[in-house]
């Protein structure tokens, strides 16, 4: 059975379930390779500090194992560096100033504030911070102070950041597996809001406009999660040496992140621009909106080129033909309403919307790997 027929049977029956349960068990699809690592990574890094070099209690091997992986993906290797980093800070306070002062509640704090105080000097950064603080407690509490004991526990702290990195360069997660799905989700909405901006707009209905615009204002927790998920794919790129092959695909797939922000930021600008015109009943010139019908076909395309397997279809070079072809047949009812809005025949904000398009076609065009001036040259031609 192929991966293709796999997901397929998959999705249809996450499909069976109720939509409260679909949401949760994607979820939790999406969260097995980051838990997998974090159990391995625990694990292992206990072993390694307690059955091997015989440390008393480890507890910070483990610890700094699993924080420095966690969930999210991106960054993996600067939370590494942080986490050892502040608890390095923490165990060094901790021992020297509990071993003089003793243990109790006033110790803990003096200890706490101090370690904070150093990681802050050290580095701006919360997990830094946050993670000296801990340690100080964790030694001013459970683990007693001593030269060989704050030895082991330093070297703890390396051995689970160490170990973090080992296995999530052997046991990565798809890098472009989340990015192209972030990627094509966001697409597949701008396509569905282009379609009812265009029918708003036919039917100079500025509910609908409101509704489009308020859906679209709505997507910047995704276009987060679309970054950090390119980034987290860059990441694996480099550290693991499974995918060092896969380095110029990772660069390509990241390298869409900024258009597609982009064209969501400038269809928020056209729908703001629609919504002023409907407001005023100001019916928009037809090319106009028959840009903005043409543009779901554009979306699609550009979405079907992000879930393309390696070498497949439709490739950049397909999606760049389809959006010259919409852009050559709006080209002459453009020109059209253009000559209708300087002649005083059509409402001066039209112009802005008509701008908007320019820009958003722009960050279409540079989706499919071209860059600025190329993509503002092909509108030139159109």
């Amino acid at each position: 059975m192929t991966t293709d027929r796999i997901r397929a049977t998959r999705s249809r029956l996450i499909g069976h379930l109720p939509e409260w349960l679909q949401k949760r068990v994607r979820r939790l699809g999406l969260s097995l390779v980051p838990i997998l690592q974090c159990a391995i990574a625990g694990g292992l890094a206990w072993f390694i500090a307690h059955d091997l070099l015989h440390h008393h209690r480890p507890f910070f091997a483990p610890i700094s194992a699993v924080a420095s992986l966690g969930l999210v993906l991106a960054k993996r290797w600067r939370r590494s560096i942080e986490l050892i980093g502040g608890v390095l800070i923490g165990i060094v306070i901790g021992d020297l100033i509990i071993s003089r002062i003793g243990a109790g509640p006033w110790q803990i704090a003096v200890v706490v504030a101090l370690a904070m105080m150093a990681a802050v000097l050290f580095d701006s950064a919360p997990m830094v911070t946050n993670q000296a603080g801990a340690s100080a407690v964790l030694v001013a509490t459970l683990l007693p102070p001593g030269n060989a004991a704050g030895y082991e526990r330093m070297l703890d702290a390396v051995i689970g950041g160490g170990v973090a990195l080992l296995i999530g360069a052997l046991v990565p997660f798809n890098p472009a597996h989340r990015a192209r799905r972030d990627a094509a989700l966001l697409l597949a909405t701008l396509r569905d809001l282009c379609g009812d901006l265009a029918v708003a707009l036919k039917a100079v209905d500025s509910d609908s406009v409101q509704r489009v615009l308020a859906q679209a204002r709505a997507t910047q927790s995704s276009i987060d999660t679309m970054h950090s998920d390119m980034r987290a794919g860059r990441e694996v790129g480099a550290l693991s040496p499974l995918y060092w092959g896969e380095r110029p695909r990772l660069r390509r797939i990241s390298d869409t992140g900024a258009p597609i922000d982009n064209a969501v930021r400038n269809f928020r600008v056209c729908a703001r621009r629609a919504l002023g015109l409907t407001q005023r009943g100001v019916v928009v010139e037809p090319p106009i909106v028959d840009l903005i019908a043409a543009l779901p076909e554009g979306f699609e395309i550009l979405r079907q080129m992000m879930l393309a397997p390696p070498k497949g279809a439709p490739d950049q070079a397909d999606a760049a033909r389809v959006l010259r072809s919409i852009l050559r047949r709006a080209a002459p009812g453009i020109a059209e309403a253009q000559t209708a809005i300087t002649e005083g025949e059509g409402d001066v904000s039209e112009v802005a919307l008509l701008v908007e398009l320019r820009s958003l076609l722009v960050d279409m065009l540079m989706v499919t790997g071209l860059k600025r001036e190329s993509a503002i040259a092909q509108l030139r031609l159109s």
